[in-house]
């Protein structure tokens, strides 16, 4: 495969996207994974934002996601632009956090995935929040999510 064809597929890259209006609008764009051995893909999402289902108010959280890939990978600005549509969606931390690491898993079919969401404290209590889909493969480093558990002001 030469890098053309590789990435002849991806329409997000490059130019100007518009934010999409909801996650279900939003396209993940995948290509081909360019090495074959076992590695881990990270992305962090330090100010992902969402709304209470219930009051409307705008919930924050930090996102680690890692996962080793099978044949493909996701495209990064696809899933920028993926995560930034949550900005207006209403939805409980645990929701956005699992409909996420489910709707990568599902279409990037990867060896393994894991999610974690450290949402920060509304009303008093801080939730965090983690799923993981498959078991890693021998060998394979997998570093330590690196988020601090809230502390408040102690």
């Amino acid at each position: 495969m030469t890098e053309e064809t590789i990435y002849d597929s991806l329409s997000q890259l490059g130019g100007s996207t518009p934010l999409p209006a909801s996650p279900e609008e939003a396209t993940l764009e995948l290509v081909a994974n360019p090495r074959p051995s076992p590695y881990v893909v990270r992305f962090t999402c330090p100010e992902f934002t969402s709304l209470c289902p219930v009051t409307g108010q705008p919930d924050f959280a930090h996102l680690v996601i890692d996962y080793i890939p099978a044949r493909t990978i996701v495209e990064s600005k696809s899933l920028k632009l993926y995560l930034h549509s949550f900005r207006n969606h209403a939805g409980f931390h645990e929701d956005c956090t699992v409909g996420i690491g489910e709707r990568l898993f599902n279409e990037l079919n990867p060896k393994w995935l894991r999610i974690g969401g450290y949402w920060y404290p509304r009303g008093g209590i801080p939730i965090d929040v983690f799923a993981q889909w498959g078991s890693p493969p021998a060998g394979v480093w997998i570093p330590d999510q690196g988020v601090s558990p809230y502390r408040g002001r102690g």
